[in-house]
């Protein structure tokens, strides 16, 4: 089993699910068996996206992205490891139930976290100036804003239902998770 992101392609606007799709053409090549999981954004993470201040910023628009929470990946993959043979040659796009744009993420943060988030869109040149403060690898800046610009590209919004196919139940949204 390995892995991977939701979308992976060999032309993915996030730069890291390119390289996510190179792995697993290799494991595709090597002859072993193999299944993949693609986790689409974490949906846990999303009020770390905010600065001090509050608010998300980057270029994703008005993109929506159906975002998963860690817990439902966990259970995923555990049904996915307890059989595997079950699961080889299958591949798995791990979402949450909803697709949410950044503006609906900071509103359900804000009601949920009792503090003011809100969403400012960047221009590409802003998203990579506003970032260049943490000294990071030009790859891992791409990374950064590439996650943005997979949202605004409608890259990360399909929802699926292969957590509740692999796990019984329906995946948590962002209000779920927060309350």
């Amino acid at each position: 089993m390995y892995t991977s992101f939701y979308g992976a392609a060999p032309d993915s606007t996030f730069t890291l699910a390119r390289d996510h799709f190179a792995t697993e053409e290799h494991l595709k090549a090597s002859g072993m068996g193999w299944t993949f999981v693609r986790d689409n954004l974490y949906l846990d993470f999303f009020p770390f996206l905010a600065g001090e201040d509050g608010v998300l910023r980057g270029p994703a628009g008005e993109g929506r992205v159906a975002a998963v929470a860690l817990d439902d990946i966990a259970a995923a993959l555990a049904v996915v490891l307890r059989d595997p043979a079950a699961h080889e040659s299958n591949t798995y796009n791990l979402t949450g139930p909803d697709a949410m744009t950044l503006q609906e993420a900071a509103a359900v943060m804000s009601e949920r976290l009792g503090k003011t988030f809100t969403y400012q869109n960047e221009t590409i040149e802003e998203a990579y100036a506003s970032r260049a403060s943490y000294a990071a690898p030009p790859w891992q800046v791409d990374a950064w804003v590439s996650t943005y610009t997979a949202i605004r590209s409608g890259e990360l919004a399909g929802v699926t239902g292969h957590v509740e196919r692999l796990t019984g139940r329906p995946p948590v949204s962002l209000d779920e998770l927060l309350t």
